[in-house]
């Protein structure tokens, strides 16, 4: 489906089955969940969820720090270094 789908939009390189392969393995390698398995065999579509589970971890991380910060600058005086470190990081 995904590769009719860049023909369709004007993409022109196709991707190999090799390549899909070699890009589930890469993935595989990533992904803490499934690299922390015993079994080397995961299925492609497992591969693929636990990723797109990481991911979503991932931002509930980054909204979850992003507002522990906001609150942290909420009570910093704002002209101070460490405001402007907040600040920073914020952005």
């Amino acid at each position: 489906m995904a590769r009719s789908r860049s023909r369709q939009s004007g993409v022109s390189r196709n991707i190999t089955d090799d390549q899909i392969t070699d890009l589930i393995s890469k993935l595989q390698q990533l992904i803490p969940e499934i690299r922390n398995r015993q079994s080397d065999k995961v299925s492609a579509s497992k591969v693929l969820q636990e990723t797109c589970n990481y991911i979503r971890s991932l931002h509930r991380e980054v909204d979850d720090l992003s507002d522990r910060l906001s609150n942290l600058l909420a009570t910093t005086d704002s002209d101070s270094a460490q405001a402007a470190i907040i600040r920073s990081l914020l952005m």
